[in-house]
């Protein structure tokens, strides 16, 4: 049985933990001994000095009745800034941030619902298939500890992310590929006052390219760009000789993406072309995106278990990434499910300990309807 008491200490002792992305060695720890408490066997792997972090994934191979089908559930470990010193605050139902720092629920929550909801099948000695769980580092600054993690060794069929926000139900089935690109006008140094037209201003260049840049925002209904960084110059008397942007495309079209991109970076270059100076272009593709169709098999479990624990459904299309990006990319049919995280990223970031206990109810019903298969 689901026990709130117990959810809700887990919860509060593992967001009380600093876990800033590559930071995460306190929280691996507690988990890899939280792990072997419940006489499982979990390990670390390398992805730490892979992405020069302190830590790597947790994972855990928790053997069930039979082998196949095989879930891999996944929360991640790292949580983003001010994220240090946290003092959650229990309201009534709520739990909340004193206002100074992130509370810690993205995705402290994640985890915590994964620890009570296997605890709960144990104790009940509910009948279930294997299960993997994948507590990843890195996520927030590009879903580093997934993309290293090495699925070969977690031969699951489908994967359940618990890292996503509403009503607990709500499920991301769609979400975007992602491109991210630095671009460094390069222009010509030289006095501002004594001899500015022997001088070709980077500034001047970027301002260009960017105030015609052919997308920008919100394109169409499933693809986004933006530009989020700008730095240039260093005195206020020299004409200006280099200035990078950084920015980012998102479609959930992988045709439209390439393209899009394709268009901006063209331009870039051919404004920075057109005004004498070059430019130097650093693109990274970053993750794929996925379109899981409501006729997949996985949406048919999560229909199962939907139906068995009265919970409503709700599929929808988000613009960010998670892990489920990687884990959909790597083959294994993959959806994000909301914990009930809400504000996140904010000081004002707070979680219904109902919202958690229904996710464990949730997870629990999918759990079921994957052993009867």
């Amino acid at each position: 049985m689901i026990s709130r008491q117990r959810l809700t200490d887990e919860f509060i002792s593992l967001v009380k933990i600093d876990s800033l992305t590559r930071q995460e060695r306190k929280m691996a720890d507690a988990l890899l001994k939280k792990l072997r408490d419940m006489g499982l066997k979990p390990y670390e792997d390398d992805t730490a000095s892979k992405i020069d972090g302190n830590a790597g994934n947790v994972i855990c191979h928790v053997k069930g009745e039979k082998q196949k089908p095989a879930l891999l559930l996944m929360a991640h470990m790292d949580t983003v800034v001010p994220g240090i010193s946290k003092n959650p605050v229990i309201d009534g139902d709520i739990i909340k941030t004193d206002g100074t720092t992130v509370l810690g629920g993205d995705d402290a929550a994640g985890i915590a619902v994964i620890l009570e909801t296997i605890k709960s099948l144990m104790e009940d000695k509910t009948p279930f298939g294997d299960i993997y769980t994948a507590f990843t580092v890195a996520e927030e600054s590009g879903l580093f500890g997934a993309r290293n993690l090495d699925l070969t060794k977690i031969p699951a069929d489908y994967a359940i992310i618990l890292d996503e926000g509403g009503e607990i139900g709500t499920v991301a089935v769609k979400a975007p590929h992602y491109n991210r690109f630095k671009v460094t006008f390069i222009g010509k140094a030289a006095h501002a006052g004594l001899e500015p037209e022997k001088g070709l201003s980077a500034i001047m260049m970027a301002s260009r390219a960017m105030a015609d840049m052919p997308h920008f925002g919100r394109i169409d209904e499933e693809s986004t760009s933006n530009i989020g960084i700008i730095k240039g110059g260093q005195v206020r008397n020299i004409v200006c000789d280099t200035c990078e942007i950084e920015g980012e495309v998102r479609s959930i079209s992988e045709e439209k993406i390439n393209r899009y991109t394709d268009e901006i970076l063209n331009h870039f270059k051919k404004v920075s072309e057109d005004l004498g100076g070059t430019v130097k272009i650093e693109l990274e593709k970053m993750y794929p995106g996925f379109d899981i169709k409501e006729s997949d098999d996985i949406i048919s479990l999560l229909k199962e278990a939907s139906a068995e624990s009265g919970i409503p459904l709700k599929l929808h299309a988000t613009g960010g990434g998670s892990d489920t990006n990687i884990i959909n990319g790597a083959g294994i049919p993959a959806i994000n499910t909301s914990v009930g995280m809400a504000n996140v990223h904010s000081t004002n970031e707070y979680i219904r300990i109902s919202d958690m206990e229904k996710a464990c109810y949730f997870l629990t019903a999918i759990i079921k309807a994957a052993y009867l298969r």
